[in-house]
């Protein structure tokens, strides 16, 4: 068995990208603040990560440099792994769609598949991706995941509110 510590990411900021006129899935460039970073490096002393073998992170910034900051005070790897990424407004990632109004939607109807004009990654289809990933890490006794509020709530309950940092356990 495998004990998964899943922790979000640190507190974000996305200023600089908004500054520039970043947008769609290049907002996602956005990093931590001074205080998504002292977070970080906080919970790297949590000593629920003691013993931990190796870090996987999502590949957006804001969850890389939270991993990175957990990786430098514990001396361990961290491997990026794509489906780690936040939820999708739209999975598809071909148009620009209102985020807030999606996120709405996927809050009303839990999760489940919306009508035709939301297009966003389902709860079920978040779980299944996270799911897979964590399988090829059953080889390790402790594994570190850095990801996403509502990709980690998939793997505890729909509507776990996970704090910038926070952590929560799981067993495979």
């Amino acid at each position: 068995m495998t004990t998964f510590i899943l922790i979000r990411h640190g507190e974000p900021r996305y200023d600089e990208v908004v500054e520039k006129g970043i947008y769609g899935m290049a907002y996602n460039f956005g990093k931590l603040t001074d205080n998504g970073i002292e977070q970080a490096k906080k919970r790297a002393l949590d000593p629920q990560l003691k013993d931990a073998e190796i870090i996987i992170a999502s590949p957006f910034t804001r969850a890389l440099q939270t991993a990175a900051n957990i990786a430098s005070k514990l001396g361990l790897d961290v491997i990026v792994e794509h489906d780690l990424h936040e939820w999708l407004p739209d999975k598809n990632v071909v148009r620009d769609v209102d985020g807030a109004a999606s996120f709405e939607m996927y809050m009303k109807l839990e999760g489940k598949k919306a009508p035709h004009t939301y297009e966003y990654e389902t709860y079920d289809e978040i779980k299944k991706r996270m799911e897979l990933v964590l399988l090829k890490y059953t080889k390790y006794r402790k594994v570190i995941v850095v990801s996403h509020g509502i990709a980690i709530s998939t793997l505890t309950h729909f509507d776990d509110i996970i704090e910038h940092c926070g952590v929560r356990e799981i067993i495979l």
